[in-house]
């Protein structure tokens, strides 16, 4: 008798398919149902591992043993008359198939309705970690585009936009009155580690538009929304606010404040203090919200409010007009911290355009006055941060400025950007990443950020992610000039030079002529690339010697691009800050100057 005769007249082939459709049936029940309990990983392994241990048992007992009308016995003992074998054999046959068509509907269960759920799940936690979250679809008044739209975490109910307050007042000029009263809520609000605020230019970009809670709530994935209005009438003010709950558009609370305007700094601190106790986000015992950005002096803070409002507008000629606010404010207010914060980041902006260094220097001083007037102000740490990195290439300085930023108001999108471009210059370009992406959390329709983190990404293998990041600037913001500089050298490394030519032209007066000339020399027309570049250092020689550096970089003249960025380095020009990670100097990269300078910077090779 031959061993698989008596293999299959002992049933042990059956018993082998029956334990093994089982057992993966088992195995995937296990691996999928275990987790939903909270079950340590070790249990779904070791219920494998001892479903394995158990086979080889299984086939020796039917081996051995047969069942019989009398219960088990030695298959030896049995005689052949006696035997149900046979029967026992169609009775495992009806079992496998039943067993296989449970095995079968689970498969289909699991590939088409469980599968998709845990990918999704693993996409979500993934994008958590790494700090990139994005919109799940664009508010109504943004470009539709899901192309580059990724989930991220469900909004819980200590997450909450700070919407602009609408300008009720006759006077339509005095809206960056209602402005500033939104933007200084939303201030005290974010000094909360309990709560997750979205940051001002993702709340701000519904300004004006009639765009409902829901649509709003899933653009910056929020659980509430406070929204109100300013009446303004000489000394007199009228403010209303309330909370609503995304989820349905409840109201949580609302309220009406009269006041003077000499207390429009204690309505502020009622109104947040009011919403923290409709959301019931409990405090930190030693917890206290304050507000720097105040003054005792009402008229001083308005300058203050009309110098950030030119700020916002983004122009060098609103820049320029800033200036004697925030200078207007500390005459009225000699402490005035926030003022001359805000004065040194602007200050430092006009200088780094004009490669004025008296004017940086200034800016430093002032920044420095911001902190020794207010140690727990947010806004002097950031100023005096960026001037060290663009300025003073106070590496270890600048760390210190970027982490107390972080440690007083951990969801604030500007210190995370200000890592990132700390992170950036060091050229530790993973965690630049990171940092621009958590910045993005807070500010998921920034521009700004989504550039930072496109330009970024160019210095990286991952095009296609680099490409998706400046799309989603450009349709955030459509006339960025850096969203488009940065996307044309993307073009231009990719080898899609007249692409880049068509973004170039729309990247302004500094970057354009500098782009058009890199642009013409990758398609060959040496005379118009030159033409550009002289058109570049007519205008741009002191403020733009970085630009010019690329265009020689990039032409392979490496004797003139380190020619200009020494002419930068001496200039003190914010953009050498990015030399790491710029793909236009991959030709030099090798150079011995290229480490020389790096070296002058004091920074690593």
């Amino acid at each position: 008798m031959s061993l698989i005769h008596e293999l299959r007249r002992r049933n042990v082939i059956r018993v082998a398919g029956l334990y093994l459709v089982g057992a993966w049936l088992v195995t995937q029940v296990a691996g999928t149902v275990l987790p939903m309990f909270g079950a340590p990983d070790w249990l779904p392994r070791s219920v494998v591992i001892l479903i394995a241990i158990g086979f080889v048992p299984a086939l020796i007992f039917a081996w051995v043993f047969e069942l019989t009308p009398e219960g088990l016995k030695r298959d030896a003992e049995v005689k052949p008359e006696e035997s149900i074998a046979l029967q026992t054999a169609r009775r495992m046959d009806r079992m496998i198939i039943a067993v296989l068509a449970i095995a079968l509907a689970y498969f289909a269960f699991d590939k088409f309705v469980l599968l998709p759920r845990r990918e999704a799940a693993r996409e979500l936690a993934s994008e958590s970690s790494s700090g990139r979250v994005t919109p799940a679809r664009p508010a109504a008044h943004l470009p539709e585009n899901d192309s580059d739209q990724t989930s991220h975490p469900i909004p819980t109910d200590s997450s909450i936009a700070v919407l602009p307050f609408v300008n009720m007042s006759s006077d339509k000029e005095q809206e960056y009155f209602s402005d500033g009263l939104s933007e200084e809520l939303l201030n005290l609000l974010a000094q909360l580690p309990q709560l997750r605020v979205i940051a001002r230019t993702s709340s701000f970009s519904f300004k004006g538009k009639e765009t409902d809670v829901a649509t709003i709530a899933k653009a910056l994935n929020v659980a509430n929304v406070l929204e109100g209005s300013v009446r303004k009438s000489g000394n007199t003010l009228r403010i209303t606010a309330q909370l609503i709950r995304t989820v349905d558009s409840s109201h949580l609370w609302s309220q009406t404040y009269d006041r003077e305007l000499t207390d429009v700094f204690k309505v502020q601190d009622e109104i947040a203090g009011e919403v923290v106790g409709a959301l019931k986000v409990r405090l930190l015992a030693d917890q206290v919200i304050t507000n720097e950005h105040r003054s005792s002096n009402v008229e001083a803070y308005t300058q203050y409010l009309i110098g950030k409002n030119a700020v916002r507008r983004g122009t060098f000629d609103n820049w320029l007009r800033a200036n004697p606010a925030f200078q207007q404010a500390i005459t009225l207010d000699g402490n005035y911290a926030a003022a001359y914060a805000a004065l040194a980041a602007n200050e430092y902006r006009i200088a780094d355009r004009l490669g004025d260094t008296a004017g940086m220097e200034a800016a430093f001083a002032h920044a420095d006055k911001a902190i020794a007037l207010a140690p727990n102000l947010l806004d002097g740490y950031l100023a005096r941060a960026t001037i060290r990195i663009a300025y003073k290439r106070d590496w270890a300085g600048a760390q210190a400025d970027i982490e107390k930023a972080l440690a007083l108001s951990p969801g604030d999108v500007n210190a995370h950007l200000g890592h990132a471009g700390l992170l950036r210059a060091l050229g530790s370009v993973p965690e630049a990443i990171a940092a621009a992406r958590k910045g993005i959390e807070f500010d998921p329709v920034s521009a700004a950020a989504w550039v930072l983190l496109g330009r970024l990404l160019n210095a990286t293998p991952d095009h296609a992610a680099a490409r998706q990041a400046l799309d989603r600037a450009l349709q955030l913001a459509p006339e960025s000039e850096p969203a488009h500089f940065h996307r044309a050298i993307l073009s231009l490394i990719e080898g899609r030079a007249e692409e880049a030519l068509v973004d170039f032209g729309k990247s302004g007066t500094l970057y354009g002529s500098a782009g058009v000339a890199l642009a013409e020399h990758t398609l060959g027309h040496a005379a118009k690339s030159e033409a550009a570049l002289q058109v570049e250092i007519a205008d741009y020689a002191k403020g733009g010697a970085y630009q010019i550096a690329q265009v020689y970089a990039w032409r392979g003249e490496a004797d003139k691009a380190f020619e200009w960025l020494d002419r930068g380095f001496d200039q003190h020009d914010g953009g050498l800050t990015f030399m790491r990670i710029d793909p236009l100097f991959a030709a030099v990269r090798t150079d011995p100057r290229y480490a020389a300078l790096l070296k002058k910077m004091g920074l690593p090779p």
